[in-house]
């Protein structure tokens, strides 16, 4: 009886997606049809490889207001990059095909607040019942040395759950560069990577350009 219960409790789960393709359909399919269309029949030629968290809360294309085809996307826990080398896994793969197949000129490893895999690293015990996902954070190790010696190892505070989400962009971009088809489009200078972190209470964006380890806001001037 309790699955069957589950089961007839959930059905609005089903209802609310399919009432958002309708929406979908109607408000945004229809006055853009042309340009889906056009998508259809063209090949993809996306601009930038997004590499962001699997968070819900985080939509790459909302917030930086991309159509069909500008972004090539790959979400996980953590936004993680394994260095090269590290298992066939399909980080490297989305990679390796959108820099060799694709030709992105660009890279981005978001981050973002109030990030659970960041919680986790700053906490283990936590991902103890998950093996799949402590096993998986093992990506971001270092990044919890450089951001304790940031910002200290004492308890968990916002202060240091920021300093570890940027400590963890930086180092993903430094595994990125492990890559041999993004080290090779980086000295043919065909290719340039930056490091984000979202905010999501505020909407803001800050970014480390070329990989460096400042990070600014999009609404600062960028340093030169």
């Amino acid at each position: 009886m309790s699955g069957k219960r589950s089961i007839v409790n959930n059905e609005w789960i089903l209802n609310r997606l399919e009432s958002g393709i309708k929406h979908f359909q109607a408000t945004v399919y229809v006055p853009n049809a042309e340009m889906y269309h056009e998508a259809a029949i063209s090949p993809q030629k996306p601009h930038t490889l997004m590499i962001s968290c699997a968070d819900s809360r985080v939509d790459v294309e909302l917030i930086t207001n991309s159509r069909p085809g500008e972004l090539f996307v790959t979400r996980n826990v953590g936004n993680m990059v394994p260095a090269y080398g590290h298992r066939c896994n399909g980080v490297s793969a989305v990679i390796e095909y959108a820099v060799t197949t694709l030709k992105v000129k660009h890279i981005v490893v978001c981050g973002h607040s109030d990030c659970g895999a960041m919680k986790a690293l700053l906490n283990p015990e936590s991902a103890e019942q998950m093996p799949s996902v402590a096993g998986w954070l093992t990506h971001g190790h270092s990044a919890l040395s450089a951001a304790d010696s940031r910002c200290g190892d004492g308890e968990v505070s916002q202060q240091r759950l920021r300093c570890l989400t940027e400590e963890n962009v930086l180092l993903q971009l430094d595994h990125l560069k492990t890559h041999p088809c993004v080290a090779g489009a980086l000295v043919r200078k065909e290719l340039t990577l930056s490091g984000w972190v979202y905010e999501i209470a505020t909407g803001d964006v800050r970014i480390a350009e070329k990989g460096g380890g400042s990070f600014r806001s999009v609404g600062e001037s960028p340093a030169r």
